[in-house]
């Protein structure tokens, strides 16, 4: 079958290691399902896989692709959850010390077919196309969990969101809104800043800019460039919630204005699956479809992982 895949780890030139090319179709063991991908969607993780961060040397090759949608054997039109757990563990799958993701240890979405455990298959909803259902599984669903689990802001809440144009930010934007949040966002240029009152942003401001009030919560994933104003931002006994740090990490933590304004500094990665369900649910309700920026056919696998690390082309995805 026709796959994009990492030959071995290239820590210093990840591109390198693209290949687009044969691979054996996967065996299907018990319990799990195959999927025919559909769609699968570009991540920073995929990235990270090409340099081999989070793997195994002995994994390679490996197909990249955590994110999809497709169709099983038996006809279902289905959206993949990307976390692969142990073998009967019942509580948060986020918590689970033996976790993976597709592409740390199975091979991933970026081919014609992919096998992943039966429990991973979700309904796409009639409303959603395969090509926005991709995107659900780590760019939405992190943003989901920011929001409706971790942050714990009802709505009516006035957020700020740093950074316009990342996939998670778009998320962010777009899940804030439906959520009946007033969502404020940062970006460095007009253009971002542009996009982000297109995806319904209610004010955006310059990067490091003073607001005019301070906020109920933050939404962090740049790090560094953007901390020190994620603290002066948000009101006493408001909450920052950070999924990444692009831009670097270790930034000052601001440990005075932390304790006496009683600040609540939060990590979130990833989802659960029950959270994914609640996000296919919501967007089936709301009508909310995820932003797809450019899509490519899997033979240009490789020209879609270079704009990914050029970082300029929006949330892509890999058409099967």
């Amino acid at each position: 079958m026709l796959a994009v895949y990492a030959d071995a780890p290239h820590p210093d030139n990840p591109l390198a290691g693209v290949v687009v090319g044969q691979r054996p179709e996967p065996e299907v063991p018990p319990g799990w399902s195959r999927v025919r991908v559909t769609a699968a969607s570009l991540n920073r993780h995929d990235l990270w896989t090409l340099r081999g961060v989070g793997i195994k040397p002995e994994r390679f090759p490996m197909i990249l692709g955590c994110d999809g949608a497709g169709v099983t054997d038996d006809g279902q039109d289905v959206v993949l959850y990307p976390i692969i757990g142990q073998p009967g563990w019942a509580g948060d799958e986020t918590t689970d010390p033996q976790r993976t993701l597709l592409t740390e240890k199975h091979q991933g979405t970026f081919a014609e077919y992919v096998v992943v455990p039966t429990r991973n298959l979700l309904p796409l909803p009639a409303s959603m196309s395969h090509p926005t259902a991709a995107v659900l599984g780590t760019t939405y669903l992190t943003a989901y969990r920011m929001l409706a689990t971790r942050s714990g802001l009802p709505g009516g809440s006035t957020i700020l969101v740093q950074g316009a144009t990342g996939g998670v930010s778009t998320a962010l934007i777009q899940l804030g809104r439906v959520l009946g949040m007033r969502v404020w966002v940062t970006s460095r240029t007009e253009a971002g800043r542009a996009r982000a009152a297109d995806l319904g942003a209610h004010d955006v401001f310059e990067t490091g800019a003073r607001l005019p009030d301070r906020v109920d919560g933050v939404f962090e994933s740049v790090g560094k460039q953007t901390w020190a104003h994620s603290m002066r931002a948000v009101r006493p006994g408001g909450v920052i919630v950070c999924c990444g740090a692009t831009s670097g990490h270790d930034p000052s933590a601001d440990l005075q204005r932390l304790f006496f304004l009683q600040i609540s500094v939060i990590g979130s990665t990833m989802g659960t699956l029950d959270e994914l369900r609640r996000l296919i649910a919501l967007c089936a309700a709301t009508g909310l479809q995820p932003v797809v920026d450019r899509t490519y056919p899997l033979a240009q696998g490789d020209q879609a992982l270079r704009d990914l690390e050029d970082g300029s082309q929006g949330k892509l995805v890999l058409l099967a």
